[in-house]
């Protein structure tokens, strides 16, 4: 966010017992959806960010409306971005400069 706040992902869970192994499995997923005019230069799809409005909402804490109607673009303007390395495609590679912005030619 280009004001640095902290921001929250749509996603679902559940827990489910395996029927081969009787054993209790927590599953989760991230929602995608279509990119805003930032991200879209980057990729065909982008997490949906949910805005602090509509956090009760998505948590079921509210019953207002078509959770469906959540799930669109969060605004470019609200956001930032800049170039990082590739190696943050690899698990392994798990320390801060990662996120430091790299050099990038156009």
């Amino acid at each position: 966010m280009k004001d640095d706040s902290p921001f929250v992902f749509a996603g679902l869970w559940e827990g489910w017992k395996d029927p081969s192994t009787s054993e209790w499995l927590h599953t989760c997923t991230i929602i995608t959806g279509e990119p805003n005019e930032l991200v879209v230069e980057v990729h065909t799809r982008m997490p949906v960010i949910l805005p602090e409005e509509h956090h009760a909402k998505w948590l079921g804490e509210a019953q207002d409306g078509d959770l469906k109607e959540l799930l669109k673009p969060f605004p470019a303007e609200r956001m930032n971005m800049w170039p990082i390395s590739s190696r943050v495609n690899s698990p392994e590679n798990d320390d801060e400069p990662i996120l430091e912005s790299i050099e990038h030619d156009p």
